[in-house]
């Protein structure tokens, strides 16, 4: 295998590479030399540490477990977690990352869910953490629906609560509306989608989007999440959470994580699930933080435009009056990750609701 030009790459990286290439998925027919391989990843802090393509060197909270699925004519991996409480109580829930995240984030709220007897999965799904990284798949939240049913029936679950988290959001609503008979109860937590982006923010292609992704840094992915997920105000806990997207910066096989990034960005903003809340028949709680204006494109809008973008504290109320049964959590002082940010505030009326 050559190693790229231009990239200081040691023995580490090339191994990182070699891994990558034989863990991760079997490739598509596209190459990824066709997706400008040769781009020079841009300069970071010496403190980061690179990560493999499918987070390799980085450990998750518990046990990484994995299913093959056949996609589209080539073979992928999805990784997943399956926390078994000591004292079943006979429920389990899946809980669904974010677009920016990865299934780790979920250890602090699987340790409390798994205590109070729940079986916990935790998916990535593909093309995020630990899960193949195809160098072509057309995403759809059906698709992701899909596979993540395919996880529960291999790993023989019926009937399953339902938690999603930004991206996480969507996906979990597509799941809800297509195995409405196995979903006892729905959660959303700061879901992005509760209001259709392409009526107000000019379309992207993935091309495009693709170059923008390969320009990625640390300090441009922190001051994205600081202005977006956690109102300028930073904190130590959410390092972690940066380090695993700057990380893969560093990576020799980044363009493939950005052309991912690229492909599933596409599916957020063409397939919006806001129009068909009014569908699902499970009990819901919604949860929003009060200062989470997150919007996928409001940086290609005029400020006057931007301003009506990512209003959650508006968006909870008309959501919760579009989706039967379903009770509102205002968080107030919180943003875009409440079970990061505000642990407590965010577990509470997880548990209250879990327990009715």
């Amino acid at each position: 295998m050559k190693i790229p030009s231009g990239q200081k790459t040691g023995v580490f990286t090339f191994l990182l590479m070699l891994t990558a290439t034989y863990v991760c998925a079997r490739p598509g027919k596209m190459q990824m030399s066709q997706l400008n391989q040769s781009t020079i990843t841009p300069p970071q802090p010496d403190s980061l540490v690179p990560l493999g393509l499918c987070l390799e060197n980085y450990a998750y909270p518990y046990p990484v477990k994995y299913i093959t699925l056949d996609l589209q004519y080539q073979t992928l991996k999805m990784a997943y977690m399956d926390v078994q409480p000591d004292r079943p109580n006979g429920h389990t829930i899946l809980l669904l990352h974010g677009k920016n995240f990865c299934g780790a984030y979920w250890g602090q709220t699987a340790r409390v869910l798994a205590g109070k007897g729940f079986r916990v999965i935790i998916p990535d799904q593909i093309g995020f953490g630990k899960s193949s990284k195809p160098s072509q798949l057309q995403y759809t939240f059906q698709l992701l629906a899909q596979n993540t049913r395919a996880l529960l029936d291999s790993a023989q679950v019926g009937k399953v609560i339902v938690l999603g988290h930004s991206m996480g959001g969507m996906v979990a609503t597509r799941f809800t509306l297509m195995y409405p008979e196995i979903v006892e109860k729905f959660i959303l937590e700061d879901p992005i989608g509760l209001e259709d982006w392409k009526l107000k923010i000019p379309y992207q292609s993935v091309d495009v989007a693709y170059q923008s992704e390969l320009k990625q840094n640390y300090a441009s992915l922190k001051k994205y999440q600081l202005e977006n997920y956690f109102h300028g105000v930073w904190s130590p806990a959410y390092d972690d959470l940066l380090n695993i997207s700057a990380g893969w910066t560093l990576s020799p096989e980044y363009s493939r994580i950005a052309w991912n990034s690229a492909l599933t960005s596409d599916m957020i903003f063409t397939q919006p699930i806001c129009y068909e809340f009014g569908q699902i028949k499970a009990p819901t709680l919604l949860i929003i933080g009060q200062l989470d204006r997150t919007a996928p494109g409001k940086n290609l809008v005029p400020d006057s435009i931007r301003q009506t973008l990512g209003n959650y504290p508006l968006l909870g109320k008309l959501t919760q009056e579009k989706i039967p049964h379903c009770q509102l959590i205002i968080l107030p002082g919180i943003g875009h990750a409440p079970h990061i940010e505000a642990f407590e505030a965010f577990i509470k009326p997880v548990l209250d609701f879990l327990n009715q």
